[in-house]
């Protein structure tokens, strides 16, 4: 446990909490751990095959703190990595043994998409996602389950140890609340063509983005595009390799794509990546020459793959580093939703800050071009400027938020003369903040000049 708190948190090196796990075997199932956390594992205590019935098995009520002990019945690094990987997605049932999630189905779909008429193709997408509003797990319109595990094992780790008050490496540099980034898919010549004109709006908000383009078939990707919107301090990343729905339908394939998008990344000097349509299958990342990818969704409630992470921060998945997304997307709003407003943007927003947690958007300069949409998306930068500016977030992209998440991983807490500084990479950019136990409850502070324990 104190590694999976250490990774999270950059906890100073503690030894003297003991962590002990009861024995648990059989299936894996859904058990509550405390009111608010939905997990996935084997637990001592209980699991229900379906997540309706979590409530049954509390994973809290079985959980012993002693002085510098723990006792839980379950494996918090296999819940974690669970919810983190989708594991649960099956078990869930997340996308209902549906005949339009077979593979022919998709595979047919992709072969005739292009010709089939913009309404024609709106109107399968929400036959194809029917029924979301009825999902229970993840959490709509955001989850939090890894981050309020993390939060409760903490307590109880403080708990144990005698202790109100703990310091960690604050999650963004500089003491900002929040990290934003906004990416953008181009997916047809005419999304390509637009770029500049997205640019310049982005630009007038004071927003620094990304573009996700897809190397092949799909339109040409001259060296003065990658060229200009590298110019005008934007990002260029690799989106994919035709986006016809096919990447993760078959290994072998996937490894012989896998290759060739590799090869891409290192003719454009991408660093990034995005799959199509946010098909994901985290187990094969290794196949990748990335350092980050984009692909997973918080809560995939309005994705063709459903599941979702279920936290608002990167974390790693073997070498690659995932960044959520953690909003939701413009056709998604625009098309599933039908609402042109950024009523539910500024919900989860709201959401996010109160988590500290990393804003993240995906628009598309294809979705963008008619003037309804634009209008809405210029009203989302207009609040975000506003937000950015008032509360001090961070406004990244997504290449910078990789830089220092990989150089968070490496620092330290060191006390010296009974302050907490912080050494590692990129260190003088890190701020310590405390953990503080307040009538049971978690709370972060922080820390502005008073750095002492």
């Amino acid at each position: 446990m104190m590694s999976l708190l250490t990774d999270y948190y950059r906890l100073p090196g503690d030894t003297t909490v003991s962590l002990s796990v009861q024995p648990s075997s059989g299936e894996s199932g859904f058990f509550r751990f405390g009111p608010n956390a939905t997990c996935f594992g084997q637990s001592a205590c209980g699991v229900s095959e379906s997540v309706e019935n979590v409530a049954l098995s509390d994973a809290s009520k079985s959980t012993q703190v002693n002085p510098c002990e723990i006792r839980l019945p379950f494996d918090p690094a296999q819940i974690v990595d669970n919810l983190r990987l989708e594991r649960y997605v099956k078990k869930n049932g997340a996308n209902g043994g549906r005949m339009v999630d077979l593979p022919i189905v998709r595979k047919s779909y992709y072969a005739i998409r292009e010709m089939l008429p913009v309404a024609v193709r709106k109107h399968l997408q929400k036959v194809y996602l029917g029924g979301w509003r009825k999902l229970p797990f993840p959490n709509w319109p955001l989850d939090f389950t890894v981050d309020t595990v993390h939060e409760e094992l903490l307590r109880l780790w403080m708990e144990a140890k005698g202790v109100r008050r703990v310091p960690f490496v604050w999650f963004w540099p500089n003491g900002a609340p929040n990290a934003v980034i906004m990416t953008h898919d181009v997916e047809t010549a005419l999304g390509r063509d637009f770029t500049p004109e997205l640019m310049r709006i982005d630009s007038s908000y004071k927003i620094r983005s990304s573009f996700q383009v897809i190397p092949e078939k799909r339109y040409d990707v001259p060296d003065e595009y990658v060229r200009n919107i590298r110019e005008n301090g934007f990002e260029f990343n690799i989106h994919d390799l035709n986006h016809d729905g096919q990447l993760y339908q078959e290994h072998q394939l996937f490894l012989g794509r896998a290759k060739k998008i590799n090869q891409y990344a290192k003719k454009f000097g991408a660093t990034g990546f995005r799959a199509g349509v946010m098909y994901r299958n985290l187990d094969w990342y290794g196949a990748y020459e990335f350092s980050y990818d984009m692909s997973m969704p918080n809560v995939a409630h309005l994705e063709p793959q459903r599941g979702g992470c279920c936290t608002v921060f990167p974390y790693f998945a073997g070498k690659i580093l995932e960044i959520p997304l953690t909003t939701c997307q413009d056709y998604s709003l625009f098309q599933i939703l039908n609402d042109y407003s950024i009523g539910l943007w500024k919900m989860q927003i709201a959401l996010l800050q109160k988590r500290y947690g990393l804003i993240s958007f995906i628009t598309h300069p294809d979705y963008l071009i008619d003037s309804r949409p634009r209008k809405v998306y210029e009203s989302l930068l207009a609040y975000l400027q506003e937000t950015i500016e008032r509360e001090k977030l961070w406004m990244a992209l997504p290449g910078e938020v990789d830089v220092w998440w990989r150089a968070r991983n490496q620092m330290q807490l060191v006390q010296k003369d009974g302050n907490w500084t912080v050494e590692g990479p990129h260190s003088e950019r890190a701020q310590v903040a405390f953990a503080v136990l307040d009538n049971g409850q978690l709370r972060y502070e922080v820390a502005k000049s008073d750095t002492k324990s």
